[in-house]
């Protein structure tokens, strides 16, 4: 139903502007707000081209003149490529182009807010082509610390937090192979607790868990000559993150932060005073965790983390075989962004 009222949308606004007596501009306008209508809750990729079509549209009939109007319905037009899964390289160079021109005018023309949102959904394109190994990470983050020169912690907390949450993960994605690697990981740290002084557990549930979440794994794996230290501050962290996610509500997501915090059980001593008697207690707890996220995640269709988790499990079971301590193998199971 909602699909069809979306085509049945589309279609309208495409004769409604030939039969409209209304300027150019206003036309254009129009055009934008019925895009930005369908883009907020696509149901498939046809939407989302169906916006573009709009944002086509708009800039056929939108007088030379208009700079700023057109890059703003540039601006815009990056976003529904940005959404789009399919052809994802494509896209993702399609909606870099709409940013990288819409960008110079916004900064001339615009408003200082509309130039900071073009710049962070810029490193989200940019953070995610690095994933791809098509740009330097370096990128991403200059377009972040733009973005954050406008999108301060007192008037706009969510978007700080968004940027200093993606500002983080943007280090961390950095090979960490190099004498500038601690500096990094601390950074990424740093960026996760501002991210965590504007927002709180009440008004911003959702982003306070992400943030608890992407801290814990951030002090997990970070090199440090205090892993036992940091291992418990992650597991605070991750406890946070679980005051929100729940199996009920948000089970994946429950179950990514109950494997960080198992991860982090397995290299913690049962008694820090005598660490040589090795951690058989929190590896039977780490156990359990696993566990429940490894049918959470079965439950959920995700059978690559299933197949990541049962080997976990497996390692463990040999470590509770043997008597030995267990040791961290792999990544947390993170989320790396919000959009």
């Amino acid at each position: 139903m909602e699909a069809n009222l979306q085509e049945y949308e589309f279609n309208q606004a495409l004769q409604m502007i030939e039969e409209e007596k209304i300027s150019d501009e206003e036309k254009v306008e129009m055009l934008m707000e019925i895009a930005k209508g369908i883009q907020q809750k696509p149901k498939s990729s046809k939407e989302l081209y169906n916006a573009i079509k709009l944002y086509d549209k708009a800039l056929e009939i939108c007088p030379s003149t208009e700079k700023l109007l057109i890059a703003r319905v540039e601006a815009k037009k990056g976003t529904a490529y940005q959404a789009i899964p399919e052809d994802g390289l494509n896209n993702l160079n399609l909606a870099q182009a709409q940013y990288e021109s819409s960008i110079p005018v916004l900064t001339e023309l615009g408003v200082p807010e509309e130039v900071a949102e073009a710049e962070m959904n810029l490193g989200l394109v940019l953070q995610t082509l690095f994933g791809m190994g098509k740009v330097p990470i370096t990128e991403c983050i200059t377009a972040y610390q733009r973005s954050l020169k406008v999108f301060d912690s007192k008037k706009f907390p969510s978007e700080y937090a968004i940027l200093h949450n993606n500002l983080a993960t943007a280090f961390l994605s950095i090979p960490m192979n190099d004498e500038r690697s601690k500096m990094r990981e601390a950074m990424a740290v740093q960026s996760f607790e501002a991210a965590l002084k504007v927002v709180n557990l009440i008004d911003h549930p959702t982003e306070y868990a992400m943030l608890q979440n992407n801290l814990g794994n951030a002090l997990q794996y970070a090199s440090s000559s205090h892993p036992v230290e940091n291992n418990l501050r992650s597991i605070e962290a991750y406890d946070e993150a679980l005051k929100v996610r729940n199996e009920r509500d948000t089970p994946l997501e429950f179950a990514n932060t109950i494997c960080n915090k198992a991860n982090s059980l397995r290299n913690l001593p049962d008694d820090f005073d005598k660490p040589e008697i090795g951690n058989r207690e929190n590896l039977m707890i780490a156990q359990e965790l696993y566990r429940k996220a490894s049918s959470i995640f079965k439950l959920n269709g995700d059978l690559a983390k299933v197949s990541v988790v049962e080997e976990v499990l497996q390692e463990v079971a040999q470590d509770l075989g043997t008597g030995k301590s267990g040791s961290r193998e792999g990544q947390g199971f993170g989320n790396a962004r919000i959009s």
